[in-house]
């Protein structure tokens, strides 16, 4: 009889699996990192302000967020090859509208779409690729490659992105994921067994809920710099962002099924993982969103060498997710967070210096530190969260990291966008958003020694039931 993998193709082409699977990663992995390089183009070629750019960037990253966890949880109910076919359908043709948007309101709308999409098909890509090959050891061997192609596309997509704006102009980056997009959903038609669902209660109010309170609160971070701070409409996205945020514990108190599993935060270890999620990407994306513009505003770079200026920040990632392994079996993860996210914040001091004059290679090497740093400290935190949670409740515990590393995306990128629009100029934007994220570093650095070095661990309370998303912890940033 043939066994479970030679039926499901991963025996026997495991390379097109793989290749079906990563598709959609890829995809999200480009539009998450290309739009730094492009954001000046776009923003001169569609009479953009900067909020308005803002809105391109984190409009993706604002619907992935609000609905990764919802999405997950869609997948387990209706089988996770739909969803992520439904997924990688919704993200070509929000990429076609992108590619052809004649206005910067009508590309902020199509980003929002796009990240929607991105949250239906991200949760569900690892899970076929797990459930495809049961086997551990080659499972590992797998995952390895696969999580080489996506962190490759997340570390060259800032310099592929120059080189596509460059020669073919800003629309481009769009249309490359098109080919993807298609060769992506017909090797998964194809090659991917379709998996069965199961009966499973979605939070669907605390979702609509956590939707409203990341939606207020990146409409007021983008607009209050633009509108001012005191603007009613301003305010009024203030409050709501306060009434949603207490309302959804409340809400999540005294439901059966919840958005995420709160009871496992009362171990140390496990909220001190997820506090250095949110502030690490944050800072990270934040870094990456800013370089981008001052690149080509500040020191007049064009797109193309804004990529290749960029590139210290992220080639070095995939290289220090592989060297974490070496080093862990020296240092346990609470040290390995503290040393790497103080080395991170030192970088980001260092930049606070920054001016239209300074040395590229100087810049180079502190972008170079951070890019380092960052690879150590992103598989550091996944062991910690792991470790903490157990491996009955790994891919709860690892959909929960996920999503709350995207929220510290979506915040990162609104107060720097914020920053900039309140200050006077590029050299002083900068230095005033180095600075918050080098505090921002030091505060992961104390939640990784208050949480994780300082506390004892304890096994995570098991979660109440709930609709949340199932996958693998990354390894990557």
């Amino acid at each position: 009889m043939a066994s479970r993998e030679t039926r499901r193709g991963g025996a026997a082409r495991p390379g097109v699996l793989i290749t079906a699977l990563a598709a959609g990663f890829v995809m999200a992995s480009l539009d998450a990192t290309v739009m730094q390089v492009a954001g000046a183009t776009i923003q001169q070629r569609l009479h953009a302000t900067l909020s308005q750019l803002t809105w391109a960037v984190d409009g993706y990253v604002l619907t992935f967020a609000a609905l990764l966890m919802l999405a997950g949880g869609l997948a387990g109910r209706v089988g996770a090859r739909t969803v992520y076919l439904w997924g990688m359908a919704v993200f070509f043709v929000a990429s076609l509208a992108s590619a052809f948007a004649p206005t910067i309101e009508i590309l902020v709308a199509a980003r929002l779409v796009q990240g929607a999409g991105a949250a239906l098909f991200m949760p569900s890509s690892l899970a076929l690729l797990v459930d495809a090959f049961p086997d551990r050891r080659r499972r590992t061997r797998v995952l390895g490659i696969w999580s080489a192609i996506v962190s490759s596309a997340l570390a060259f997509g800032p310099t592929i992105g120059g080189v596509m704006v460059d020669a073919f102009g800003w629309r481009s980056i769009f249309l490359v994921n098109l080919p993807v997009g298609l060769a992506g959903m017909a090797l998964t038609r194809r090659f991917v067994a379709p998996t069965a669902g199961r009966p499973t209660t979605l939070a669907v109010p605390g979702h609509v809920i956590l939707i409203v309170l990341l939606a207020s609160l990146s409409f007021a971070l983008i607009e209050g710099p633009q509108r001012g701070w005191t603007a009613p409409v301003v305010i009024a996205a203030t409050i709501v962002t306060a009434a949603a945020a207490a309302l959804l514990p409340l809400r999540e108190r005294r439901a059966g099924t919840t958005v995420m599993p709160w009871r496992m935060f009362r171990e140390p270890h496990f909220a001190g993982a997820n506090a250095v999620g949110f502030l690490f990407n944050g800072s990270f994306y934040g870094v990456l969103f800013l370089v981008g513009l001052y690149f080509q505003h500040a020191r007049g770079a064009s797109p193309l060498q804004a990529g290749l200026e960029i590139l210290p920040l992220t080639v070095f990632i995939p290289l220090s997710n592989m060297a974490f392994s070496h080093i862990s079996a020296r240092l346990s993860n609470g040290p390995l967070l503290i040393t790497f996210l103080l080395i991170a914040a030192a970088a980001s001091f260092a930049l606070t210096a920054i001016s239209p004059t300074t040395p590229y290679w100087l810049i180079a090497l502190a972008l170079a530190v951070t890019g380092i740093a960052g690879g150590v400290v992103s598989p550091a935190m996944t062991a910690t969260l792991v470790d903490a949670a157990g491996p009955d409740q790994g891919n709860v515990a690892g959909s929960v990291l996920n999503a709350n590393r995207q929220v510290g995306t979506l915040v990162g990128i609104a107060g720097i966008g914020a920053l900039l629009g309140a200050t006077h100029d590029w050299t002083t934007g900068a230095t005033a958003s180095f600075l918050v994220v080098g505090v921002a570093y030091l505060l992961a650095a104390a939640a990784a020694w208050t949480l994780v070095t300082r506390r004892p661990h304890t096994p995570a309370p098991a979660p109440k039931s709930q609709g949340t998303a199932e996958l693998t912890s990354e390894s990557r940033v």
